[in-house]
Parts: C-alpha cells; structure tokens; sequence
C-alpha cells in the first residue's frame, strides 16, 4: 500500500508550490532592500580585486648611488639610433702619443744601482737606474779633451785679435784664428751633447737612467748587476695623461663610421664610458684585414687602463634619428608589460615602452621615453627586484 501511495504523488503541483514560495521570497526580498554588512566585512569587500578603484601608476624605487655602484648598475641615456645602426667592436686601450715612454741604457755596462721599481709614481727627470760602463769614461774624456780645445782656441783668438787691432800680425792670421776656435767650440758643443744625452755622471764612471715623463712605471726589465747593452729597453712609464682606444673594424664598415660620431666604451666589467670617435683608417692592416677606428673617452677618466681590452658600440653615419635604441638588457617585464627604469634624483620610476625589434644585443623603442633620458641599463633587473620587494613590503 505504502509503495503505491509514493507512486500517486502528484509532481506537477509540488512543483507549483515551490514557485509560488520563490516568488513570494523574491518579492519581499525586494521590499526589504539589500541587506548591510557590517563594517569589518564592507572593509574586506573593498580590498577584493575588481571592486576597488584601479590601482595608481607605477611609484618611484628609491635606491642609493652607494647601491649603484656596489651592484654595478649601469646608467645611460636612450639613443637615437635605429637598431642595427650599431656596431660593437674589440678593441685594445692604448696611450697617446707622447704619455708613454720606453727607457733605455744610453750605454753598455753593469747595472750599479736600482732607485725605482715597478708600480712606483715618476716625475720627469727622475733617475730609474745608474749603468757603471766603460763607456761613460770614454765620453767623459772626449768631453774633456774637446773643452780644452775650445779653451786654448779662444785664448789663441784673443791674442790674435789683440795682434792685429795693434798692426803687428796680419788680418789672415786673426781670420785662422777665428776659424779655429768656432771648430773647437763646435766640437766642444757635440762632445758635451753627447754626454747629456747620455745622462752622464758627474763622476764620469756611468750613466743615469732617466724617465722623460711624469706617471707609473708599467714594466721592468732590469736586474741588480746584470750587463745590459745600448738601447735596451729598461723601464716602461705609462704617463698618468689622455688614453685613446683602439677598435678594430672591417673595411666594409669604415665607410659607415665618421669622425666625430658618437660612440660608447663598454668596460670589461660592463661599464659603459661615453665617448667619440677620432680617427678612421683608411686601410685595413694585419692579418684579421681589419681597419683601426681610434675612439676617445667624451671626458677625462682614469678607468681606462693602457693595455686593457675592452668593447666599443660605434654609431653608423646612416643611423634613424627619428629611432631610439638601448641596450637590451634595459627592457624589463614587470606585470606583463615592458618597461624602462628612467633614473630620478633618488632612484628609478618604471615606464611602459612599446619594443619593437630586438637585434645585436639592442632593442627598438617605437615609444614611452624621449632621447637623452637617463635610464638603467645593465643589471636593470637589480632594480626591478628592488621595486617587487618594495611592493611586497606595502602588502
């Protein structure tokens, strides 16, 4: 009976009822209005995503320069340069002429004495070593012999002079006279050249070894006692003066570089130094067939060591002003987009690019910054750390 009883349940009206209640709940829902949260829930509701305002732009990262230069973070401005309009080169710092100095022994002998070593600071004229040699006495002789010359000729002049003013010798003997002493002089003047030269001592048993230049001694070939030929080379003084870089490039590319470009030094650390270019070869030399563009820091520095190899991003003559172009490691993703950090007075504030093509280790900046801003370049991505820890700290 039970189980006929459950099969005669009539669902058509079941369901009605359930309507009809719906309805008359729905109506008085709407009479009461919307129910108040309390304040605590209101506020927890104001923090959800998507029912709050939409977040403010990007803050500003505030880091130290004592930062900067601990994380080696680099700073430069955006180049108005098409992307491939760039040619990174090797190249080699070099000194200019005339700031470095290669001192030799002017004389064969022993090496008596060592007063410099290597490393240590020099003042123009500063003797290095003192050679005892053989020689040093044959010069100090020669001198010697030509000054008495040159003095017994002059007192012969004079006697002559004073002869001819009285009319007791002849004018020819006066002239013979003269022309004696200017012989003696002369040879006086060259035997006197030759020991300064030479730096001869005052004792006329050796020679001083002497730098021309004031700087640092950068090399050292000399041995306390060893025996050292004429013009062997002693010392190497690196003059504490201008530098120049030397950057190799192939023949086809010097005919898209010119004089007076602009261009960048980028150090072994990574550094960069701005700088500009001097001079193009005309001919290539050597057997890499490459040309030599001699490349200038824009201003004086004394990071560059001679010596030292280091990189050059040389601009072409056919760069896009209308382009601008960094170095690729200055785009950054941050919340999905990418951004430059363009330096402030105490840190960085990011700023959406538009990137367009990427190609030899720049990137295309189609729009979001101007030339000549200072942005990181770099370990850019150092900053981009600082400013999500900053984000975390604020949550």
């Amino acid at each position: 009976m039970m189980k006929n009883e459950r099969r005669s349940v009539n669902w058509p009206m079941v369901a009605g009822v359930a309507a009809v209640a719906a309805a008359v709940g729905f109506g008085a829902a709407r009479l009461s209005g919307p129910e108040k949260l309390p304040a605590s829930s209101q506020a927890a509701e104001a923090k959800k995503p998507g029912v709050t305002a939409e977040k403010a732009g990007p803050q500003e990262v505030k880091i130290p320069a004592a930062y900067l230069a601990a994380a080696n973070i680099a700073v430069e401005p955006v180049a108005s340069a098409a992307v491939g309009a760039e040619i990174l080169a090797p190249a080699t710092v070099a000194a200019v002429l005339g700031s470095e100095a290669v001192i030799v022994s002017r004389a064969a002998g022993a090496v008596q004495r060592i007063q410099r070593r290597l490393g240590d600071s020099v003042r123009a004229g500063d003797v290095l070593a003192v050679v005892d040699s053989p020689d040093a006495a044959a010069m100090a002789a020669e001198r010697k012999v030509a000054q008495a010359k040159a003095d017994l000729a002059r007192k012969t002049y004079e006697r002559e002079a004073s002869l001819f003013q009285q009319g007791v010798t002849p004018r020819q003997e006066m002239e013979a006279a003269k022309s004696a002493l200017e012989v003696a002089q002369a040879e006086a003047q060259r035997a006197a050249t030759v020991a300064q030269s030479a730096h001869l001592a005052s004792d006329g048993r050796s020679v001083a070894v002497v730098s021309p230049i004031a700087g640092k001694i950068t090399a050292q070939s000399v041995t306390l006692g060893a025996f050292v030929a004429p013009q062997a080379e002693l010392f190497r003084v690196a003059g504490t003066g201008a530098v120049q870089v030397e950057a190799a490039v192939t023949a086809a590319d010097t005919n898209r570089i010119a004089t007076g470009s602009d261009a960048t030094i980028v150090l072994a650390n990574g550094s960069p130094l701005p700088a500009r270019v001097q001079a193009v070869t005309p001919t290539v030399t050597g057997s890499a067939r490459a040309a030599t563009v001699v490349v200038v820091p824009a201003q004086p520095t004394d990071r560059l060591v001679v010596g030292e190899g280091v990189q050059v991003r040389l601009r072409t003559a056919a760069s896009d002003a209308a382009s601008l172009s960094v170095p690729e490691d200055a785009v950054q993703n941050l919340d999905g987009r990418d951004v430059l950090f363009v330096r402030t007075q105490e840190g960085f504030r990011p700023r959406p690019v538009l990137v367009g093509t990427r190609s030899g280790g720049s990137a295309q900046i189609l729009s979001g910054v101007q030339p000549g801003e200072q942005v990181a370049t770099r370990n850019a991505f150092l900053v981009k750390a600082e400013m999500n820890k900053g984000g975390g700290d604020e949550e």
